[in-house]
């Protein structure tokens, strides 16, 4: 199977018009705090013109289920990936697909993996205490000891020029990218078509 691509912390519509020419699997819009943070009602208007083959992740932080669930409504999302001190218990108490995301520090960190049953476990590497949207890869040898039944979406310090072996590395199910496809800060339509060219094996 093809390994799926997410785009992530679109913010614009210039964005959209990208991601409707060439398709990724899904889209990530940021709730919690970052400079990508958007509101629900911005991204209403975003998914107005998005195309109907993109599934809708929405990226949260320690939010209330009722926080999370009328943003879900209000965004018709898909997916709900949760970055920070969620439970087990939280993250199964919504109808839509939960992707928990795990910061990869040292093999130890992967152990967390096994308590969450959710449709998607993704990785992405800790810096400086952050986790998630550091930009920065971690040890992708790390991951060989997971389970095959896992679906890892793979984040943290992907770009054109590694993606190709940190699929080869890790199999994983989708690759998550949003720094990896700006420049200066802003979504880069060259870099996005070429992402998703390298990682889907076609001219598009």
């Amino acid at each position: 199977m093809k390994t799926k691509v997410k785009i992530c912390g679109i913010t614009r519509i210039e964005d959209v018009k990208t991601l409707n020419k060439y398709l990724p699997d899904y889209v990530g819009f940021v709730f919690a705090p970052s400079r990508r943070r958007i509101e629900p009602e911005k991204v209403s208007e975003l998914i107005s013109e998005l195309d109907a083959r993109i599934k809708k992740v929405g990226v949260f932080l320690n939010h209330s289920q009722r926080d999370v669930e009328d943003i879900a409504y209000k965004c018709s999302l898909d997916v709900l990936q949760f970055h920070g001190d969620e439970t087990v218990q939280y993250c199964a108490s919504f109808k839509q697909k939960v992707w928990k995301a795990i910061g990869i520090k040292n093999a130890q960190s992967l152990k967390r993996i096994e308590d969450f049953q959710v449709e998607g476990i993704l990785l992405d590497s800790i810096v400086d205490g952050k986790s998630g949207g550091t930009g920065q890869p971690f040890d992708w040898k790390m991951v060989n000891c997971l389970p095959e039944n896992v679906k890892v979406i793979l984040a943290g310090g992907l770009n054109s020029r590694n993606v190709l072996e940190a699929i080869e590395k890790v199999k994983p199910f989708c690759v998550d990218i949003s720094s990896g496809v700006e420049t200066d800060g802003v979504k880069d339509t060259k870099k996005i078509k070429e992402f998703i060219e390298l990682v889907k094996g076609v001219s598009i």
